[in-house]
């Protein structure tokens, strides 16, 4: 395995700062490293969250059940990414979702007073973290509003009418993966190009892999409905 500062260098936490400089920040800190073999809990729904995790090797799964006891995969989160940064400070500050080893998994855990010390001690750090509470926040926005189309045909339709203003341009060259854009439609992967796939079988659009053209404006707001 890596050296950990140096895998760290890819965190979105420690982004734009050297694994050099990361080292001698960790080691004014206190800091735990866990191990978890292929499907361990890593962490329980409504578990307090009383350190920042990192997943340093491996991945792990969100899931929670749904209301018939069906369990739901949210997320996989792979490394080096951070566990519920939005969490860890709060009056809630409890995992919204149990996290389930994917494979073998290596975790770094940072106690929250220690965040804070980071905070202090490092200012691209504190802007890291604010800017990964923010993103996620704007991709639960977004996703929330996803959620209230009806059909992913409705769903599809606005986000191409969408980036046709944002790129200002009928042909949309799609700047996310296609597992992505499910996560945000809140929808499987396959469902997703079975929907891409009608609306290009009805004439609407046409598919050049990341590339879309569009081939009946009008039709697609129509769909959208809004």
């Amino acid at each position: 395995m890596e050296k950990m500062f140096d895998l760290l260098v890819d965190c979105p936490l420690f982004r734009g700062i050297s694994s050099t400089e990361i080292e001698q920040l960790l080691k004014n800190n206190v800091y735990q490293l866990k191990h978890y073999r292929k499907g361990d809990l890593v962490a329980v729904h409504d578990d307090e969250i009383t350190a920042l995790q990192i997943v340093l090797m491996g991945s792990v799964k969100g899931e929670m059940p749904d209301l018939s006891g069906r369990v739901i995969k949210i997320e996989d989160i792979e490394a080096p990414r951070p566990l519920a940064v939005a969490f860890l400070f709060g009056q809630q500050n409890r995992f919204p979702v149990d996290l389930v080893a994917n494979d073998e998994v290596k975790i770094l855990r940072i106690a929250k007073p220690d965040v804070l010390l980071l905070f202090q001690q490092n200012k691209r750090f504190l802007t890291n973290y604010l800017n990964a509470i923010s993103n996620r926040t704007q991709f639960l926005t977004r996703k929330l509003f996803f959620l209230s189309f009806r059909t992913i045909r409705e769903k599809i339709a606005f986000y191409l009418a969408e980036q046709m203003k944002l790129q200002n341009s009928s042909v949309i060259i799609l700047s996310q993966p296609q597992r992505e854009m499910a996560e945000l439609f809140g929808v499987a992967r396959p469902s997703l190009a079975r929907g891409f796939a009608e609306l290009e079988d009805e004439g609407f659009i046409e598919v050049d892999r990341r590339e879309i053209k569009i081939l009946n404006k009008e039709g697609l707001i129509s769909i959208a409905g809004r």
